[in-house]
């Protein structure tokens, strides 16, 4: 935003004059924007625009970790909120190997059976409390370049660039999971909780597989929203995801 705006936007039909637009269109103008996390809609205070705060990191996490103070991601598209949320959560990484993945893994990861891979366990936190325990696995000669103190310091999704590989796409399935002893005692949830439990399959520019995830999250602490449009006739009734955003809390 330019400050144009900086006390409140005007009202739909105020814009629809401005600009010689419809209300439909303005209507789906200021959606996007809150989508992407420029203007707050609220009842009864009207249409603003996002406080421009400044990024900040403070020193609190109990690992020494950084954390940022903003703890709200709203970004359109997975790659880039998967970065956001790598950064503005803090991170404790419980252990690092260099391993022989599982079928699973050497399958999803088109691995030979004589190559290795790192597998990373950590969790993620907001001020509020544990928010995420996740398992990675990175082709051994990937992730050669970083250990547990990068992990510490950086997401995964930037140490793989900074590796010399460039992250393209994901997949990605969500279903549900109970917690087992280990992961409530990480996650502070009681043995046999509900969580969102999410694999995920990260390429390369080449649709080379980088890294495999199992990931599982504390419902309350986290949402996955997906935004769906149809296309083709109106006999068709086919949709798709038009845009994909997390939000955690």
């Amino acid at each position: 935003m330019e400050g144009s705006f900086r006390d409140g936007l005007p009202g739909e039909f105020s814009l629809m004059n401005q600009f010689g637009v419809a209300r439909v269109t303005v209507r789906k103008a200021l959606s996007q924007l809150v989508d992407e996390g420029l203007i707050l809609r609220e009842p009864g205070r009207g249409t603003r625009p996002t406080p421009n705060t400044k990024t900040s990191f403070r020193e609190g996490a109990k690992d020494g970790s950084q954390v940022q103070d903003v703890k709200h991601a709203q970004l359109s598209g997975l790659l880039e909120n998967l970065v956001s949320m790598g950064l503005n959560t803090s991170v404790k990484v419980l252990s690092v190997q260099t391993l022989t993945p599982p079928e699973e893994v050497r399958s999803n990861l088109q691995l030979s059976e004589d190559e290795l891979v790192q597998k990373a366990i950590r969790t993620r936190s907001t001020q509020d409390g544990p928010l995420s325990y996740i398992t990675t696995w990175v082709p051994a000669q990937i992730a050669k370049n970083f250990g547990k103190r990068e992990l510490q310091k950086k997401p995964i999704l930037l140490l793989l660039e900074e590796s010399g590989v460039k992250v393209a796409r994901a997949e990605q399935t969500i279903t549900a999971k109970l917690a087992d002893a280990v992961v409530a005692k990480h996650l502070d949830v009681q043995v046999g909780s509900a969580l969102l439990g999410v694999k995920r399959l990260i390429f390369d520019q080449f649709d080379r597989p980088l890294q495999w995830l199992n990931g599982l999250y504390r419902p309350d602490r986290y949402e996955y929203q997906m935004q769906l449009s149809r296309v083709g006739s109106i006999n068709a009734k086919v949709w798709v995801s038009k845009e994909l955003s997390a939000r955690f809390h």
